[in-house]
């Protein structure tokens, strides 16, 4: 009886975490398939192919990479760039086609980055820029940052939408609150599996209200392999290199933040960081090259693993791992992929919201490591006023200026991120 109920359990605990998975990949290919005025048809083949390289990337990385219980997923950070670019090259008169290629030259760029420094040992020399306050500053800003475009998401507010679906609104804040209050209250197995009953419950509610206008296709065959670089031959340009050198930074710090939250919350034996990082960092070049080869978004450790970890208790690798390869499984059956792309954007965007709850509390146990004196006060304050400004700033605010520039600019993750290292590195305590 007790192997049977630890079966169970353990199948549930496969189950949230491929549900967990999947509500990560499921929202930004409609949205980079909405920027680039991508055809059904071809936001349901992107979305299949981040649903394979996510899997592929998760499993590498619990597997042989860092090893920890930490879902890949497409990086939000990356979608600015994306945005950028087609911004751009809609201004300048540019095939969108073009620009999609030559955001695969830059994964490849970033890719070649990251094995280069995993490879050479470089990746964990660079944690010494990684300071308690710069990881809690990184933590937090991708919190704030990200909670827009999930608010948006879960008022409906996406797309050509110019006003909130007042409805949807409701059933979304509903699961927001059930997965929070059983989180806190719940006790057993419903603590453990707050998310997914929240997912759930949601979609079901969801559906029962008739808010749901996709229709499941069947004109599919059974079976169907990812296209290799469908959106054309990678290009690369003197901007997208320059860009992927300095995102290859953020890349860094988001693999870093990740590894450190999770470590946090999972209970284990002290292990060799240097190791840990050096082989997170292969892999995460590994993957942006898988992301390339199948024109995926680009993927990143996700921080808020640590805050879905810490909302269920699910700390071990074997479920996590079963989960990554049952989401690169299903990839391949477009009858699966169409259905599970049925999980309607609100519900799963207010569950990951939830998550993302914890993720600041560990943001702010990081900053707090170190006494808040008034050096690091000041440094604080200064990354949090300019990174969260540039938030505010309209996306036609550095219109007139070089791409790069633009991109850099119009990123608040990364110029807070830049900010809080070069201050922590430039002013150097007093003494005592």
């Amino acid at each position: 009886m007790e192997t049977q109920n630890r079966r169970f359990y353990g199948s549930l605990s496969t189950f949230q975490w491929f549900i967990f998975l999947l509500a990560n990949s499921v929202a930004l290919p409609i949205v980079i398939g909405g920027i680039f005025h991508l055809s059904m048809e071809e936001v349901s083949t992107l979305m299949q192919r981040t649903f394979l390289v996510v899997g592929l990337s998760s499993f590498i990385q619990g597997w042989l990479g860092h090893r920890y219980p930490i879902a890949d997923g497409p990086a939000g950070s990356w979608v600015s760039v994306f945005v950028i670019l087609a911004d751009v090259a809609v201004r300048q008169g540019q095939s969108l086609k073009e620009t999609l290629q030559i955001l695969e030259g830059g994964f490849i760029i970033a890719g070649v980055l990251l094995l280069l420094l995993g490879l050479s040992g470089y990746f964990y020399r660079l944690l010494f820029l990684f300071t308690p306050l710069v990881t809690g500053s990184f933590l937090l800003i991708l919190a704030l940052q990200l909670s827009g475009v999930f608010m948006k998401g879960m008022i409906a507010l996406q797309g050509e939408a110019s006003l909130p679906d007042y409805g949807t609104a409701a059933i979304s804040f509903g699961v927001f609150i059930l997965v929070i209050l059983l989180s806190v209250r719940g006790k057993g197995w419903i603590k453990n599996y707050a998310v997914l009953i929240g997912i759930l419950s949601g979609w079901l509610l969801y559906t029962l209200l008739g808010k749901s206008s996709s229709t499941l296709s069947t004109n599919e065959s059974w079976v169907k392999l990812p296209d290799i670089f469908a959106w054309g031959n990678p290009q690369f340009n003197a901007g997208i290199i320059i860009t992927a050198i300095l995102f290859t930074f953020i890349l860094v710090s988001n693999t870093i933040a990740a590894v450190s939250a999770v470590s946090q919350v999972v209970p284990e034996a002290p292990r060799q960081l240097k190791e840990t990082l050096n082989r997170g960092g292969i892999v995460g070049g590994i993957s942006h090259l898988l992301c390339a080869l199948f024109s995926a978004i680009g993927v990143v450790p996700l921080p808020v693993s640590a805050g879905f970890i810490r909302l269920t208790e699910q700390t071990r690798i074997r479920p996590f791992l079963v989960a990554c390869l049952a989401l690169s499984g299903i990839s391949l059956v477009p009858v699966i992929v169409n259905f599970l792309a049925l999980l309607p954007g609100p519900i799963a965007t207010a569950a990951l919201l939830a998550s993302f709850v914890q993720m600041i509390g560990i943001a702010f146990q990081s900053i707090l490591r170190e006494t808040l004196d008034q050096r690091r006060l000041t440094i604080l304050g200064i990354t949090l006023l300019i990174s969260i400004g540039l938030m505010f700033l309209p996306s036609t605010a550095f219109q007139g200026l070089p791409s790069i520039l633009q991109y850099v600019l119009s990123n608040g993750l990364l110029v807070g991120t830049m900010i809080v290292i070069l201050l922590e590195q430039l002013w150097k305590a007093e003494q005592a």
